[in-house]
């Protein structure tokens, strides 16, 4: 049976951890709406490679910058700003 000090940390991650995440998440829709909250959201698995890399010293192949760049483009594209900047400079 896992003792008091184990059962407290599960506390702290799914109360303050979780429920923090998700009351700051769900401010941030109230905001910015959802369309700049799913670019963020989309940034996670980039996020967690990068850290990964980072802190654990994983490697990164090709395969997952390439994907971290479709991953870019397609926030590029949905943001729509860099498509109205091109659309005034021609």
């Amino acid at each position: 049976m896992p003792g008091l000090t184990t059962w407290l940390a599960v506390l702290g991650l799914a109360g303050l951890s979780t429920a923090l995440a998700y009351v700051v998440f769900f401010q941030f829709i109230r905001r910015s709406g959802a369309t700049n909250v799913m670019l963020v959201t989309l940034l996670i698995p980039v996020t967690a490679i990068l850290l990964g890399w980072l802190v654990l010293g994983e490697s990164i192949s090709a395969h997952e910058i390439a994907g971290a760049i479709v991953i870019g483009s397609a926030l590029l594209v949905i943001d729509g700003r860099a498509l109205s900047l091109l659309r005034r400079g021609a």
